[in-house]
């Protein structure tokens, strides 16, 4: 007596694959909106946590969108705006790959909100390289849900709602396009994912050739403009790089002549006794007066004025040197 082989083709099978990818890739974009809105408030620009300060903490060294970064950190209101709608796309995006409703389209978002991600936030991460590896799996996991559709277990697969929604939905590429083009074009966006992952893993970290390097691990801030003002010394400051969900702090601040000799201490409890109004803070992230001394968020930029309690001969050369709770200096001559 023969056995009938009833099994089915292979192509058949692969209909069922997607949803292993869209489930967790889904929920990973829509735990973003579940986290800002549903289990704390940080959409709130006076709240703990607030997202728009950790769209500041991406500026300093940020690839191709730094000039946007800037505007934004620069109008809080447009800021606001903005954090608002990405949270809501990023939500939409979500729960679409979660039912498998519109997966195409909701791929080619994925897609586009990791390579957001990835060149705003690709540098930070202390140990593993956080963001980047975030970036560049959600850039490859929507592209590849662009092009499998959401597969035999979605909404997609059982609504039916014309021709007009069928290729942004999960219908089949064959019916608009030839073996041939389809073909090209996974290779082309196949090389174009590697080269981003390529060049961004070299640009941010020198992962591909030469050394290595974490912006991430050390704090950094940047000096600028210090002069003498009235009976303050005056300066710019701008955390450019460490940790981001920690701040820098600042101790001492002292004034050396040409010599190196030091004329003026502002120790940690004179720092921490200063009056607010001595900082001018340019972006959303800001320099705060701590406790012990001076709170320095990634990516916040002030105008600094410390207050001299008694006169300063001017022999012409002097330099200011701030030193960090770890032991590290930054320093920055007078005009």
């Amino acid at each position: 007596m023969k056995t009938q082989n009833t099994a089915l083709p292979a192509q058949h099978y692969t209909q069922y694959f997607p949803i292993i990818i869209r489930l967790t890739v889904g929920w990973i974009y829509f735990s973003a909106f579940w986290r800002r809105v549903a289990l704390s408030n940080k959409l709130d620009p006076e709240s703990i946590g607030y997202i728009g300060e950790k769209f500041n903490n991406f500026l300093p060294n940020a690839l191709f969108i730094k000039p946007m970064i800037q505007w934004l950190v620069e109008n809080p209101d447009a800021l606001w705006i903005n954090m608002v709608a990405f949270t809501i796309i990023e939500g939409v995006v979500g729960l679409f790959l979660i039912l498998g409703l519109f997966t195409r389209l909701s791929g080619l978002g994925a897609t586009f909100l990791a390579l957001g991600i990835l060149l705003g936030a690709g540098w930070l991460g202390t140990t593993c390289l956080d963001e980047w590896q975030i970036g560049v799996f959600g850039i490859i996991t929507g592209a590849y849900l662009f092009f499998s559709g959401g597969g035999a277990l979605s909404l997609d697969n059982k609504l039916k709602l014309g021709s007009k929604f069928n290729f942004w939905m999960s219908g089949d590429l064959g019916e608009k396009f030839s073996n041939s083009f389809i073909t090209k074009a996974v290779i082309i966006t196949s090389i174009s994912a590697l080269a981003i992952t390529l060049g961004t893993n070299q640009y941010f970290h020198g992962g591909v050739w030469g050394t290595l390097h974490n912006l991430s691990k050390n704090p950094k801030i940047e000096l600028y403009s210090a002069s003498f003002e009235n009976d303050f010394v005056q300066f710019e400051a701008i955390r450019t790089e460490g940790i981001d969900t920690y701040g820098s702090f600042v101790i001492e601040a002292r004034l050396a002549d040409a010599s190196g000799n030091i004329i003026y201490t502002w120790d940690d409890m004179e720092l921490a006794e200063m009056e607010s109004s001595n900082i001018d803070n340019k972006y959303v992230a800001k320099v705060k007066i701590g406790k012990h001394g001076l709170e320095f968020p990634l990516g916040a930029l002030a105008t600094i004025r410390l207050p001299l309690k008694r006169k300063i001969e001017s022999p012409k050369a002097y330099t200011l040197f701030l030193e960090d709770v770890s032991g590290k200096t930054w320093s920055i001559n007078l005009e």
